[in-house]
């Protein structure tokens, strides 16, 4: 009988346990919500002004701008850039526009241990990648590769920073 009672305590305040949130986690903000596809136009006008951006930079980069689902709407490659950063680049887009986050974040998160995203075939945390938020809405993303993930990161700031 005093099992039966301990069972049923323990039973009632359970759900109540599991319902806080742990400390030491703190709730995030939302991200913000998706937008209208971006168009080949402003497409091509980010990569003109990253391309700019990377000559002033001595820098030879690809990059790939993508709608919300990630899909490719314009790329560029620029002469002698590695073959390698074609992929890079597009995963680095895709990334962002996906998990609605910049790829910067997801890699400070993992060197500071949240190294779970690295299990995570389809994410690319490497700075270099980010969402193309307008009036609040992601319409897509950039993502550059070439250079290290911080001038990657600089070069996508700076063609979006212009709008």
């Amino acid at each position: 009988m005093k099992a039966l009672i301990l069972a049923l305590a323990l039973a009632a305040v359970a759900p109540a346990g599991m319902a806080q949130t742990p400390t030491g986690i703190s709730k995030q903000a939302s991200p913000p919500s998706y937008g209208a596809p971006i168009s080949l136009e402003a497409a091509e006008e980010l990569i003109d002004r990253a391309v700019t951006a990377a000559r002033a930079g001595g820098h030879r980069l690809a990059i790939a701008i993508v709608e919300p689902n990630g899909e490719l709407v314009a790329f560029a490659r620029m002469d002698d850039t590695q073959y390698g950063s074609i992929r890079v680049a597009q995963r680095k887009a895709w990334t962002a526009a996906r998990y609605r986050l910049a790829t910067a974040t997801m890699e400070e998160r993992t060197l500071a241990g949240r190294i779970v995203t690295l299990a995570n075939d389809d994410s690319l945390p490497i700075a270099g990648g980010v969402p193309i938020v307008v009036d609040g809405h992601i319409v897509g993303a950039i993502g550059v590769s070439g250079a290290s993930a911080a001038e990657d990161a600089a070069v996508a700031a700076v063609a979006l920073a212009a709008d």
